[in-house]
């Protein structure tokens, strides 16, 4: 299959998904509208960290802060500019700070970067947090003007069709060729004249710039916001946890899993939160042990692998529990001595 039938398909499927969406406003209940709201911030959210850190492997922690920025601009300028105004303001602010963030932490790795992002997101929470109580007296601001909840839904909707559609789209680019480079061999790439500085700069102020609009676009949804609301370190972890189990290297990973994990939060996180963080954490531990591609790279023929592997330790735990491991094992000890 060539490279123009994939995108036809890919472009088709995510035509399909997106007239279901489309259609969910108007037949779902308020709960299922919620539901699949949370749903698509995780897709828009965990399908733009893939388009760099996926591609690049450096793992980006500053998610949260991204989408902080871009609730208080939300926040701040809904008033005067109007909804698509502090959008685009949430998104142009969230790529400016990643812009500079990226310019002083890009040139490390590893854990180095992800401690330095997670880092300077919780510095980037406080000092909000200090200019708020220094210079306004207060902590938190109340959204007295607040969107329809369909105006929100198909905003957020359009987000994520947009990371969707940036994904497949900059996977087929020399940009996104020059990102996959920098996973591989970020000092080949460096050889073969890819500018990796500017490449890696790019990539992360567009996943920040994303995550900017969709923290804008959420933002309404608290009608009152503070720094601890949406700088919560656990949206940035959901999101790199969303993309990882799901399979940051793919394209539909990110958005499988994120489907997952809204289901599975709805459905335990009330109810049972700590069953919940237990789900999150052995989803993660078995996806790193026996699926390490994501949830994306599962097959038929993996099934059938898990099902040989299981059958055969089954075989060996019962061979070794009849006691006939052992008296076979004797027997040729014997027949060793003999010889």
């Amino acid at each position: 299959m060539n490279d123009r039938s994939l995108l036809a398909g890919d472009l088709l499927v995510l035509f399909g998904l997106t007239g279901w969406a489309l259609a969910l406003p108007a037949y779902g209940s308020e709960f299922a509208v919620s539901l699949a709201l949370s749903c698509l911030m995780y897709i828009a959210l965990a399908t733009s960290w893939s388009l760099f850190c996926g591609t690049t492997r450096y793992l980006s922690l500053a998610t949260a802060a991204f989408f902080g920025i871009g609730a208080y601009t939300g926040a701040l300028t809904i008033e005067t500019q109007g909804w698509a105004g502090a959008i685009a303001l949430g998104a142009l602010i969230a790529t400016a700070v990643a812009a500079v963030m990226g310019a002083l932490v890009l040139h490390l790795r590893g854990t180095y970067f992800a401690v330095l992002t997670f880092g300077m997101t919780e510095l980037i929470r406080h000092a909000v947090t200090y200019w708020e109580k220094q210079v306004t007296g207060t902590v938190g601001r109340v959204l007295a003007v607040v969107p329809e909840r369909d105006t929100i839904y198909l905003t957020v909707l359009l987000l994520a069709v947009l990371a969707v559609a940036t994904s497949i789209i900059l996977r087929r680019t020399r940009f996104g060729l020059a990102l996959r480079g920098i996973g591989s061999d970020e000092q080949r790439a460096m050889t073969l004249g890819v500018d990796t500085r500017l490449v890696k700069i790019g990539g992360f102020a567009l996943t920040a710039a994303f995550a900017g609009a969709v923290g804008a676009a959420m933002s309404v949804r608290w009608t009152y916001i503070d720094p601890t609301t949406v700088f919560n370190p656990f949206i940035g972890f959901q999101t790199v946890l969303i993309a990882l189990i799901g399979g940051a290297a793919t394209l539909w990973g990110p958005l499988i899993a994120a489907i997952v994990f809204s289901l599975l939060a709805e459905t335990l996180r009330l109810q049972l939160p700590e069953a919940y963080m237990m789900a999150l954490g052995l989803l993660l531990i078995l996806s790193v042990l026996y699926l390490p591609g994501g949830l994306a790279s599962l097959r038929w023929q993996t099934l059938r692998q898990w099902r040989d592997d299981i059958r055969a330790e089954w075989q060996a735990r019962r061979y070794a529990w009849s006691g006939q491991k052992a008296r076979d094992e004797r027997r040729e000890r014997e027949r060793r001595v003999v010889v």
